[in-house]
């Protein structure tokens, strides 16, 4: 088990297999030392959606754990482009989240913590990121939240 994975066992959190692309993209991309996660949608650990919008369906409590979920989903596919092997990330680069909430809702922030905070408690400094974190009037299937990420990795 690697030393990342260790840590996450301590948060009680075992990383599921990669979810596979809901259409015609590829789940990552790695150029040189840089691995692209396509984004990654908030759902349960049976696989079912976390929907609603945010601060109407869901509360921002609410939408911090679903976007935690995604975070969860992205080291999977970080691993997942690593061969298995967790421990060739380096850091977490950047974070884009999407958060499904109407246009007068404005703690897209709050919601999106959810990721950037269970990152950097699993991953320490590694998982310290630029961000950024935005409002969407929809997203793919009603999901509360979808993020993004750029991670730098050992070749």
């Amino acid at each position: 088990m690697s030393t990342f994975e260790t840590r996450l066992a301590e948060l009680g959190v075992t990383l599921p297999d990669a979810p596979a692309p809901a259409a015609n993209y590829v789940p990552s991309v790695i150029t040189g030392d840089t691995v692209y996660i396509s984004g990654q949608i908030s759902q349960n650990p049976d696989g079912s959606f976390i929907t609603g919008k945010v601060g109407a369906d869901l509360s921002v409590e609410e939408g911090a754990a679903a976007a935690q979920t995604c975070a969860i989903s992205l080291l999977a596919q970080v691993k997942a482009a690593c061969g298995g092997d967790l421990d060739r990330l380096v850091r977490v680069v950047k974070l884009v989240g999407f958060v499904n909430s109407h246009g007068d809702f404005t703690e897209q922030p709050k919601v999106i913590n959810g990721a950037s905070d269970f990152l950097v408690e699993a991953l320490g400094d590694a998982g310290k990121h630029a961000r950024s974190a935005v409002s969407a009037g929809a997203l793919p299937f009603n999901v509360a939240v979808e993020i993004e990420g750029i991670f730098q990795i050992k070749p």
